[in-house]
């Protein structure tokens, strides 16, 4: 037990209650440590940092997307170092990592001017390739490792609980981000994008120490049962033996595939609406102010869906909720196809809301629940890259049906096309521990 505990003053075994319920807390704060490496962080620095560095907003966009898509190829391996050494030591590297980048991307201009003077040449490929390398180390510490080893780490120590653990820990993580980008830009706007990095980098290796202190891989390390449940009072309940399901094995199934895709899909319309929001909103005569409103009531559904959804899902099939987020991607594509229309601006925010919270439940939940605790790391290892590639296209993809065909909503037809293939694919999706 003794290596399970390395480096750390917190022993679980002496907690006056369950260690889990503290895993919960330090794990949804490791889900909101990872908001610089997501979207929603990234986006309050984009105008000052292109402008800065002489980048295009498309150049800048594109950087984005390289550096994304590269993450996502190494984020499965991540999975398997997670499956090997546990949460602990891989989210502590993790948030280290992250927070030099942040320190690396707070003095990119002279790292570029630096870069152009040493190869005499005045161009702008050399800050795009620089920012695009510092994309791929956010994106992948940030979005990928942090998120999904402090997330999976919950999962791990309960069992029975899971869905009502994970509705308390998404209802701060979604307050988390839906406020941040105001406390981002009021950090920027005090204190330069530059000091604005290095003070998140700062709160960044402050709390890698606490992954030290507080992060533990799974109860059983500790002689713990997971919802901290003992034998005692286990052996009065009637359960089936979970099975484990390797990567391999979980790839072969119909449900893997169809929970994977809509998962990709919410964060490719997601990461695609935030980036272009005032812009689409702009393209039909909205103004930045009555885009910017549309985030707080589609908050307030995800909150009160994800609450909702955590808890049911102890009790119901998630199968149930494959099928709501397929139908709310529907609402939410009809939303930005008639957003002219005062119907369109509701069904954006209902469908955007539903997908949301349903997001938060799938993505944590549903694996544990279908694939078992063994080799989660590597199958949301793999699942998170379908995720991190689908926000990595999303922009661009949406910048050039604009700019193509002047209106976004031609983006519709393609997402419509994909529902409807999921809904004819999802027919027969099943839980594999009951096959």
């Amino acid at each position: 037990m003794s290596k399970h505990n390395q480096y750390s003053f917190i022993n679980p075994n002496k907690f006056p209650f369950f260690y889990g319920y503290v895993v919960l807390v330090v794990g949804s704060i490791g889900v909101l440590a990872s908001i610089p490496g997501q979207t929603v962080g990234v986006s309050v620095f984009t105008d000052p940092v292109k402008d800065a560095l002489g980048l295009t907003r498309n150049q800048f966009s594109n950087a984005y997307m390289i550096g994304t898509l590269l993450s996502a190829f190494f984020v499965t391996r991540a999975g398997v170092l997670f499956d090997r050494y546990g949460a602990r030591f891989v989210a502590f590297f993790a948030a280290i990592f992250l927070g030099i980048s942040l320190l690396l991307f707070s003095i990119a201009v002279t790292i570029s001017n630096n870069i152009k003077q040493f190869l005499q040449m005045d161009s702008w490929v050399v800050p795009f390739a620089l920012i695009s390398i510092l994309f791929f180390f956010i994106r992948f510490c940030g979005q990928g490792v942090l998120t999904m080893s402090s997330r999976n780490m919950i999962m791990i120590w309960f069992d029975k609980n899971r869905g009502k653990v994970n509705s308390i820990s998404s209802i701060g993580v979604s307050l988390g981000f839906s406020s941040s980008p105001i406390f981002i830009n009021k950090l920027i706007d005090n204190h330069g994008w530059e000091i604005s990095w290095q003070i998140i980098a700062i709160c960044l290796f402050i709390f890698s120490f606490c992954i030290l202190q507080f992060y533990r891989n799974k109860p059983e390390d500790f002689n713990l049962k997971p919802d901290g449940f003992d034998d005692k009072i286990k052996i009065f309940e009637v359960k089936k033996e979970e099975t484990s399901f390797t990567l391999q094995e979980a790839k072969q199934t119909r449900a893997f595939w169809m929970i994977g895709f809509i998962l990709a899909f919410n964060s490719f319309f997601i990461t695609g609406f935030t980036f272009h929001v005032v812009s689409i909103f702009a393209s039909q005569d909205y103004t930045k102010s009555q885009a910017i409103a549309v985030f707080l009531p589609i908050s307030i559904i995800a909150i009160a869906v994800s609450t909702l959804c955590n808890v049911l899902s102890d009790y119901i099939q998630h199968k149930i909720y494959i099928y709501i987020m397929i139908i709310s991607g529907i609402l939410a594509s009809f939303g930005l196809l008639f957003l002219s229309h005062t119907i369109g601006i509701y069904l954006l925010i209902i469908g955007l809301g539903l997908l949301s919270g349903l997001f938060a439940v799938v993505n944590a939940v549903t694996w544990p629940r279908y694939y078992g605790r063994k080799y989660l790391g590597s199958i949301t290892g793999k699942v998170m890259s379908f995720i991190v590639i689908a926000s990595a296209i999303a922009p661009s993809l949406f910048s050039y049906c604009f700019t193509t065909f002047g209106s976004y909503s031609y983006i519709t037809y393609i997402t419509l096309g994909f529902l409807i293939f999921l809904i004819i694919a999802a027919l027969k999706v099943k839980n594999p521990q009951h096959s």
